[in-house]
């Protein structure tokens, strides 16, 4: 049996005592507690459960079934609690905080700010821990997409191009300020798509598809949200980019494109005021 430490295992409850329940850890382990005030729902004796593993106050291996804000091998965007002589501690949904020693800080931590990190096990100590310096958990070489794959891309810093993403918890992108039509800030997840590989492996990263398929996307899209809205979308040729962009996530020319095809299909009709579904077009 192969324990995972900061991950979610799947272990058999072997005995319930007043202060909780023992999980089998396997002849490594031995039993591990999972406390009662870290049982969520019903717990049935010898049955499999999912839990996750970390090392609570005293270092001692323990169970939990709350589901932490992320897991060892996860980027996140976590919250400060509060910082002492040795580092940061942050907010990630436990008990126990997550900490990030001095070392792994790019700059000095402030309570009550939030920062994408990487969480992993310390090789000097087996512990969890974070660290803000990113760059070096990313993965390298030739990333497996192809142009117009669907990626989650987490939203990592500012720069003078544009974004830097993590695209799929795993390979480092780029989102380009010329394909930025909605607000974008630090530790926000979006779904993205591929829309280069270059041969040095650097992803560009955009919010939505390009090309035939991406209006075509849209359009299922914006005929749906005519249907939605009794037959009625305000936003026409005339409607400035950011009101399109804030209802749709999309640029100003790919919402004409898509418009065009829906009228072409003779779908809806367009008129000074917005567009209207075509009378009788009523499908879901």
């Amino acid at each position: 049996m192969e324990i995972k430490l900061g991950e979610t295992n799947r272990l058999h409850v072997v005995k319930q005592v007043p202060f909780g329940y023992y999980l089998d850890g396997g002849p490594v382990h031995g039993e591990i507690l999972l406390p009662a005030n870290e049982v969520q729902g019903d717990v049935t004796l010898y049955a499999e459960i999912d839990v996750f593993l970390y090392l609570d106050q005293e270092e001692r291996l323990i169970a939990t079934m709350r589901r932490p804000l992320a897991q060892v091998g996860d980027f996140a965007f976590l919250e400060v609690a509060w910082v002492n002589n040795f580092g940061a501690f942050l907010n990630w949904g436990l008990l126990k905080d997550l900490f990030v020693p001095f070392r792994e800080q790019k700059m000095k931590m402030v309570k009550g700010r939030s920062y994408i990190v990487h969480i992993h096990l310390d090789d000097e100590s087996s512990r969890i821990m974070a660290s803000a310096k990113v760059e070096r958990y990313l993965c390298d070489g030739m990333p497996p997409y192809r142009i117009g794959d669907e990626v989650e891309a987490l939203v990592w810093q500012k720069t003078d191009l544009g974004f830097k993403v993590i695209v799929d918890n795993a390979w480092p992108g780029l989102i380009y300020d010329s394909g930025v039509f909605r607000d974008l800030h630090t530790g926000d997840c979006v779904r993205a798509y591929i829309d280069k590989v270059r041969e040095d492996g650097k992803i560009d990263v955009a919010l939505s598809r390009h090309g035939q398929n991406g209006v075509h996307d849209f359009s299922s899209i914006l005929l749906d949200y005519i249907r939605d809205h009794a037959g009625y979308c305000p936003l026409g040729d005339k409607s400035p980019a950011e009101d399109i962009a804030l209802t749709f996530g999309v640029s100003k020319k790919v919402f004409k494109k898509a418009v065009g095809d829906l009228y072409r299909q003779r779908l809806i009709t367009i008129s000074e005021d917005g567009l209207r579904l075509v009378q009788g077009d009523t499908a879901s």
